[in-house]
C-alpha cells in the first residue's frame, strides 16, 4: 500500500468522532507511506472545485498531515467542513462546469418534479487531476449511497458510516450515536430539576427523521415515555399516560422523548423550508404540536426542549472515540488488502467490513416486535440474552 494516495471527505451533518477518524487515517497512513488529502465540505470539493485556480484548490482541497491533524480529535464537528451535495442530483450544474454537457432526468419527490443533473464525469475527473487512487467517504445514508455510486462508477471508495440517527443499515452502530444518547441522557436529567419544580410535562425533541433510535435509547436509559417514527401512537392514550406518571410522581411531574419524525394517529409532521439536495425538508417541531395537544385536553402545563443540534455538538465521548480510531484503522487495513465498495460496521457486537448500503433499501428501522412496548410507550427491557452491546442486529 506504500505510496498510495487517498482522499477523505465528510458529508451531511456533523457529528462527534468524525475527527477522530480522519486523525487515525492521517498517522496510520503516515506510518506506510500514504499521503492524505482532505476534500473540504464534502462532496461539493468534488463538484465544484476549479483545480486549475489557486484560491479554489485552497478552498476544497487540504493536504492533511500529523501536524495539522494533532490535536482535531480533541473536539467535535469536523475539520474538513461539510455539506449536504448530491452530485448525481443536482438542481444546478456548478460555475465551474456551466458550458458542458451532463446527464439530466428529472426527479420526483413528493409529487414536485423537477430537473437534476448528474455530474460524476466531473468527479471523476477531478479524482484522477487529484491522482487519488482511493477515496475514503464518511457519512449516513445520503453520503454513503453516492460512495457507493462512485465505486460503481470505477474509483475505489471504503466508506465509514457516521450519523447521530444510527440508521445505517448493515451496521449495528454509526459514529456519534454514544456522544448523542449522552449528551440527551443529561440534558434531560438536569431538566427534572426545572419541570419538577413547576410540576409540569416535560417534553424533549431529538432527531431522528426516518428511525428512533435515539429517542428510544435515550428513553432506555432516562426511564420515559417516547414516541418514534416506526409507530403512530394513540394519543389520548398518549396524554392519559403522561398525567398518570405526573399524578404517581411524588414530585408532581413526567417526561417524554420525541424523535423529530414521530407522528400520532390522525396526525402528520408539517415539513417546510426548500428540500436539500437528497430530498429532505425540515420538520415542524413535534414537540410543541404535542404541548399545544396537551394544554388543549388537560390544561397542564408544559415544558418543551429541542435537543436536537445540541446532540451532535462538542466533543465526542469514549465510544465515540473508540469506534471512529477503530473503523479508521479497519478502512486502511482494507486499502492495504486491495478490498473497495465496503463499509466499516459492527456486526453482532464484532467489527467488520461489509457492503456499503444498498440506497434503495432506506434507514435502518427500529424493530417494534423487539424494542418498542407499544401499549406502554416505552423501550422493551426484556428478552436482552445474547443481544450484541447495542441490543439490535445489523439490517
Amino acid at each position: 500500500m506504500a505510496g498510495k494516495r487517498i482522499g477523505i471527505l465528510t458529508g451531511g451533518g456533523d457529528v462527534p468522532g468524525l475527527n477522530s477518524v480522519i486523525k487515525t487515517v492521517v498517522y496510520r497512513g503516515s506510518e506506510i507511506g500514504c499521503e492524505v488529502i482532505g476534500i473540504r465540505r464534502g462532496w461539493e470539493g468534488l463538484t465544484n472545485v476549479n483545480l486549475q485556480d489557486p484560491a479554489s484548490r485552497n478552498r476544497y482541497v487540504l493536504p492533511l498531515n500529523r501536524e495539522n491533524t494533532r490535536t482535531i480529535d480533541r473536539t467535535g464537528g469536523t475539520y474538513l467542513h461539510s455539506s449536504r451535495t448530491n452530485p448525481s442530483k443536482m438542481k444546478n450544474v456548478p460555475a465551474v462546469l456551466e458550458g458542458q454537457s451532463f446527464p439530466a432526468k428529472d426527479s420526483t419527490k413528493k409529487g414536485v418534479t423537477s430537473t437534476v443533473y448528474d455530474v460524476t464525469p466531473a468527479v471523476l475527473k477531478n479524482i484522477e487531476i487529484l491522482g487519488l487512487d482511493y477515496l475514503i467517504a464518511i457519512g449516513g445514508d445520503d453520503t454513503l449511497s453516492y460512495a457507493a455510486e462512485l465505486d460503481r462508477r470505477g474509483m475505489k471508495v471504503i466508506a465509514v458510516p457516521k450519523t447521530m440517527d444510527n440508521d445505517v443499515r448493515n451496521t449495528e452502530y454509526c459514529i456519534g450515536f454514544s456522544t448523542a444518547i449522552t449528551r440527551a441522557m443529561d440534558a434531560i436529567e438536569r431538566q427534572r430539576t426545572t419541570v419538577g419544580s413547576h410540576e409540569r410535562i416535560g417534553i424533549f425533541r431529538v432527531f431522528g427523521r426516518d428511525a428512533g433510535y435515539t429517542a428510544l435509547y435515550t428513553a432506555y436509559v432516562t426511564s420515559v415515555r417516547c414516541c418514534i417514527p416506526e409507530y403512530k401512537v394513540d394519543l389520548p392514550k398518549l396524554i392519559e399516560l403522561l398525567i398518570t406518571d405526573k399524578r404517581n410522581n411524588p414530585s408532581n411531574y413526567s417526561l417524554a422523548v420525541l424523535s423529530e419524525g414521530a407522528e400520532w394517529q390522525g396526525y402528520t409532521v408539517q415539513e417546510y423550508g426548500e428540500p436539500d439536495a437528497f430530498g429532505h425538508r425540515k420538520k415542524m417541531s413535534v414537540a410543541e404540536d404535542l404541548s399545544n395537544e396537551i394544554k388543549k385536553a388537560t390544561g397542564e402545563e408544559t415544558v418543551v426542549s429541542d435537543l436536537t443540534y445540541d446532540l451532535r455538538s462538542g466533543s465526542a465521548d469514549f465510544v465515540d472515540r473508540m469506534v471512529a480510531s477503530t473503523f479508521a484503522g479497519m478502512a486502511l487495513d482494507a486499502i492495504g488488502e486491495g478490498k473497495h465498495g465496503l463499509m466499516t460496521a459492527i456486526c453482532d457486537g464484532c467489527y467488520t467490513m461489509v457492503g456499503i448500503p444498498d440506497p434503495k433499501l432506506g434507514p435502518r428501522r427500529v424493530d417494534i416486535g423487539t424494542m418498542y412496548n407499544t401499549e406502554r410507550y416505552r423501550p422493551t427491557y426484556d428478552h436482552k440474552l445474547g443481544l450484541p452491546i447495542f441490543l439490535t442486529h445489523a439490517s
